[in-house]
């Protein structure tokens, strides 16, 4: 039977891991070693990773990818094939920024007739031109349906960073696509491969906490991250992006369906833009923090502070590696130039900077998320209520706490950026795609498809002021 408690304080691995649902999730390292919790928590890392699938293979060959999008996202999966060439190899790269495009393609060795300016051009080209197994899509958000469904056509397997399509039509088709086509459709909800969700979830699995009765989780979007991405940022018209529940929080929408592990029936959402308006303009403030703003010295939202003087979040200026001598002056111009140096009240930004969603799953499960833009730190909180105990976390660790005996059992972990998810995640898609199985994935696409679903009926719920059904 599931345990109900804990693990005793030393035990081998082998036998803390050996409940059914960790069999499935993850292997042993060096079995039958005697290790304690805390102990097997610190050695989780890529060198050395209990998270590794078993089903994993040596590949024969690189799987060869085409990278539409060297933004931010896209760079940061590209890189994996710098750190493992023998599973991944970038062989064309799409991107209209020349500084990008040139940046990614030498960085990869794609020779000059294998980079485009447009994803459109990449494709037109065909497969055999493109040399390439797969496509990794990590274009902007309204940009991802087109290039989707193109790439399957070709009979390319698709790496899908989220959100998946701007519409949940648009999803739909892709879904709809995705199962014609036969082709293995990753979506990057790279929490669901962080240590600290998975950790979470195989202890939810085996019973840790008995039945799951209810789950609290935050987002803590963080002040600044809020002002530079979701109101000076790409996304901060949910017109010409997506809604920031669909840009920043499928994400947990995903974490929450998994954790709970049931199909969402009905949502209901309350939020709005309270903060970052005209009429919160300070006196003395300008249209740029360049102007001469009276107050941007103590504004917590001074362009020049973020970007100049801490030199934060620079990879939007696309600063040239050889002339950081130049840095400064090449920073000052794109905050006279850009949207990064406008004034953070005298935007056409539209996303709400704080919402509240309560789900309530077909199982019973409640849930309720926030997302929070009015806080000092990131990184997400999570509480989770058992009918034999609870858990609160922090991403980076988490009490587990037994009703029946009172012991508490502490995890924790430093990560990196989305948890340690992003290179984890992606080598599960490259294993999927090398052994054609997509149940190599932790997410099939029709696990994504409904997180967003969840997600565009919070938004409709939030305009509407109404209680929505969730139906894949």
């Amino acid at each position: 039977m599931p345990p109900t408690g804990f693990p005793p304080g030393r035990m081998s691995l082998r036998q803390f891991i050996s409940t059914r649902a960790r069999l499935r999730a993850m292997s042993a390292v060096r079995a039958g070693a005697a290790l304690t919790w805390a102990e097997a928590a610190r050695r989780l890392d890529l060198r050395e990773d209990l998270y590794e699938d078993r089903r994993h293979r040596t590949p024969t060959r690189p799987v060869r990818v085409l990278l539409l999008g060297a933004g931010n996202r896209g760079s940061v999966y590209a890189r994996y094939a710098l750190l493992a060439p023998r599973e991944m190899q970038v062989v064309a790269v799409a991107d209209p920024n020349p500084k990008r495009l040139q940046a990614t393609g030498d960085a990869h060795g794609v020779p000059p007739t294998r980079r485009f300016r447009h994803w459109q051009e990449a494709l037109n080209s065909g497969r055999e031109a493109l040399g390439a197994d797969a496509v990794i899509i990590a274009t902007p958000d309204r940009e991802h349906t087109a290039p989707c469904l193109q790439a399957l056509d070709l009979g390319l397997d698709v790496l899908l960073e989220k959100p998946i399509a701007p519409t949940e039509p648009e999803c739909r088709q892709i879904l709809a696509a995705a199962r014609a086509s036969g082709r293995i459709v990753g979506v990057c909800h790279v929490l669901r491969y962080s240590p600290y969700f998975r950790e979470l979830k195989a202890l939810l699995d085996a019973g840790a906490v008995g039945q799951v009765i209810s789950v609290q989780h935050l987002e803590p979007i963080e002040h600044t991250h809020m002002s530079h991405s979701y109101v000076r940022g790409h996304w901060r018209s949910s017109q010409s992006a997506t809604p920031i529940i669909l840009a920043k929080s499928c994400h947990d929408t995903d974490i929450i369906r998994w954790l709970v592990g049931d199909h969402a029936d009905n949502v209901h959402c309350f939020g709005n833009l309270k903060w970052f308006t005209a009429i919160n303009a300070p006196p003395g403030s300008t249209e740029r923090c360049t102007d001469g703003c009276a107050v941007e010295r103590e504004c917590p939202y001074s362009a020049l502070q973020i970007y100049w003087r801490d030199r934060k979040r620079l990879y939007v200026f696309d600063l040239p590696q050889d002339q950081r001598g130049r840095w400064g002056e090449l920073i000052l111009q794109g905050l006279r130039e850009t949207d990064y140096g406008r004034c953070v009240y005298r935007m056409d930004n539209d996303q709400p900077d704080h919402l509240t969603v309560n789900i309530l799953f077909r199982n019973g499960v409640t849930a309720g998320f926030s997302m929070e833009a009015h806080v000092s730190y990131e990184g997400r909180r999570t509480r989770i209520m058992g009918s034999q105990g609870d858990i609160v976390g922090n991403m980076e660790s988490f009490t587990l706490t037994s009703f029946r005996s009172g012991q508490r059992k502490v995890w924790s972990l430093k990560t990196d950026a989305h948890g340690g998810g992003d290179h984890r995640m992606l080598k599960d898609w490259l294993q999927a795609v090398s052994q054609r199985d997509p149940s190599l994935l932790t997410s099939s696409i029709e696990d994504s498809v409904e997180s967003h679903l969840m997600a565009f009926a919070a938004e409709r719920s939030r305009l509407q002021r109404t209680i929505e059904d969730v139906r894949l």
